[in-house]
């Protein structure tokens, strides 16, 4: 069989399996919708959770930037996983305990205001759009490659795919299809990383394998790198950050808080029968996630060093990477360059007309570096490569058989797919639940609530698509932005709901308003209209290094400051809650055991 029909066959069977669990598992009722009727297993919810977790972005996106970025592409590992402890720990059995469908419902009971519930609503709407867009700008990508179409018509089909499941099957058909989508975007990841760990270390375990050395060689791998990249004037891949020290530290921040606040996510806790089960359900859905994050560094460093290896014969051998015949020709590039350049992802540019690939960081500012390149006839970097393209072209480059391509062109879909899902699920429970029925129509019957819910639903579908047809940049830099937003608004409201019985109303509403404003000024300040492609508007604060180096995806952490800050300040100065909100949240952290969970 050929690669693309072996790739039809794979991703087609996927897509049938997701169609029929859906179909089985379709909701009946608000509950089922909502919070797939509450009677979800433990273990299956921790595996449904990750999968609703490892989006795009990390299926896709993390490796590529942590191949392209090195060290500090170790900010998406830390960030992401402290986030899940920390949503483990301290959030996920306190709002199980509270009993409610979604995050506004208990901003809004906790803090005995519709406007709260209204602000939070808009939060979650502004952070789950901004996350949908690299959903949709994933499942473009993964199409555009593997079925032969373009990345428009490859959201076109996700949108249709999503919505057949989506909409008909609420939570409780999303729960039971991101389970099968978890096999196989779980399979699809780990099975190349162990083929491309033993060609090149003979080590079967990528984990193990990033450590050991070249094959055939007393070199380890790492050391290699670090040694190709810099010659060829690229940073070293084992110790650079993410920009300074601070911008890291602030970057890790942002999305271990943003992941705590992540609506999408937290739903989750609430379609288990017990509090015991919501934490339960966190710790396996950990050890899900854990198979992929900690596989992830080896599949970026490997997928940087098979690169370099395919376009300088020199990188393995060890010899002058400068030398004109180490670099490929053109005209004898690999396949697998021609399929990803048919995308458009993978570009070449002969700048010096002599017909080889020459890919050196041509912006370096180390003199012998530019020096060897101008003795060697270089006029600049001829090969562009797009960080989402990492992934799913790694088994192509490593020469693997066609059934693991077409097994990772599934599971890069899988996973763009769960996650959009997800989401598409909170902003449609947002918009029927939290405002429709919670602040303009309380007495809508549950049937009319269901099609509400529905009709937001295919709403979210068509809006996200266009996003996606419009990205603001790459996956993994488009989701940064949704964490930081969630970290700066529903993250401080939830924690200082749960843990500070004084914090009010008024406290709540403008410390999130507060963060949502200071984080989408420093964004739009730095970016411009963040949804436009190809926008670039530096002016207001100080240009890339304005405010003390921060990018505008590490600012949420300086979002949640002002928010917790703000809401303090606010609840001091104003009337204290009342009492029986304040029993409630008294009530609220006294331990009850494994008890079933009550609504207030």
């Amino acid at each position: 069989m050929s690669l693309q029909t072996t790739i039809y066959v794979i991703v087609g069977l996927s897509f049938a399996l997701y169609l029929g669990i859906a179909f089985w598992a379709r909701a009946g009722s608000t509950k089922e919708y909502y919070v797939a009727g509450g009677g979800v297993n433990p273990i299956a919810n921790g595996m449904a959770t990750a999968a609703d977790w490892m989006s795009a972005a990390s299926f896709i996106s993390m490796a590529g930037l942590i191949a392209n970025m090195g060290y500090g592409g170790s900010v998406f590992l830390m960030g992401w996983t402290g986030g899940y402890v920390l949503l483990a720990m301290l959030l996920a059995p306190y709002l199980r305990k509270f009993g409610k469908f979604t995050v506004p419902e208990f901003i809004g009971d906790r803090f005995y205001s519709q406007t709260a519930r209204t602000v939070a609503v808009i939060c979650l709407l502004v952070a789950s759009i901004t996350y949908v867009i690299g959903q949709m700008t994933g499942v473009g990508v993964a199409f555009a490659r593997f079925l032969g179409v373009t990345a428009d018509t490859g959201i076109y089909i996700g949108m249709a795919i999503v919505f057949a499941y989506a909409v008909f099957g609420g939570m409780k058909g999303i729960t039971y299809t991101q389970i099968a989508q978890y096999v196989v975007l779980i399979f699809a990841y780990t099975v190349p990383a162990i083929f491309i760990s033993l060609n090149l270390t003979d080590n079967p375990f990528p984990q193990l394998g990033l450590g050991s050395n070249l094959s055939g060689t007393d070199t380890p791998i790492l050391a290699r790198l670090d040694q190709v990249v810099t010659d060829l004037g690229f940073a070293e891949y084992t110790t650079a950050y993410a920009g300074s020290m601070l911008n890291t530290a602030f970057y890790t921040i942002s999305l271990m808080i943003g992941t705590a606040g992540l609506p999408h996510v937290i739903v989750r806790f609430f379609t288990v029968p017990k509090v015991k089960d919501a934490r339960s359900s966190a710790g396996w859905a950990l050890v899900f996630i854990a198979i992929l994050y900690t596989t992830a560094p080896a599949v970026g460093a490997m997928a940087r060093f098979n690169l370099l290896g395919t376009v300088n014969s020199e990188v393995k051998a060890g010899g002058d990477l400068y030398a004109p015949e180490a670099s490929l020709a053109y005209a004898n590039r690999p396949e697998w360059m021609k399929r990803w350049e048919a995308t458009g992802l993978l570009k070449f540019e002969d700048k010096n007309g002599d017909g080889r690939i020459q890919h050196y960081n041509d912006a370096t500012k180390n003199a012998e570096v530019q020096a060897k390149a101008q003795a060697a006839g270089w006029k600049g970097n001829e090969l562009t490569v797009n960080a989402d393209i990492m992934v799913l072209a790694n088994p192509e480059i490593a020469k693997l058989p066609n059934w693991v391509i077409a097994l990772v062109a599934a599971g890069g879909l899988a996973a763009a797919l769960s996650t959009a899902a997800g989401l598409l699920m909170a902003i449609s429970s947002a918009i029927s639940h939290d405002l429709i029925k919670g602040v303009f129509n309380p007495n809508i019957s549950e049937k009319n609530e269901l099609l509400a819910g529905k009709i937001a639903m295919a709403g979210a579908i068509v809006l996200a698509g266009w996003l996606g047809l419009n990205p603001p940049g790459f996956a993994a830099g488009t989701v940064a932005l949704a964490f930081g937003i969630a970290a700066s608004t529903l993250f401080p409201a939830i924690m200082m709901g749960i843990f500070y019985k004084r914090m009010n109303s008024q406290g709540a509403v403008l410390g999130m308003l507060a963060g949502l404003f200071v984080t989408l000024f420093y964004v739009f300040a730095h970016k411009g209209l963040f949804f436009v492609k190809g926008t670039e508007y530096l002016g207001l604060v100080g240009g890339a290094n304005g405010f003390f180096g921060i990018t505008p995806e590490a600012f949420g952490t300086v979002g949640a400051m002002v928010n917790f800050v703000t809401a303090y300040i606010v609840s001091k100065v104003t009337a204290a809650p009342p009492e029986r909100i304040q029993h409630m949240v008294d009530d609220l952290r006294t331990p009850r055991g494994a008890g079933v969970a009550h609504a207030h």
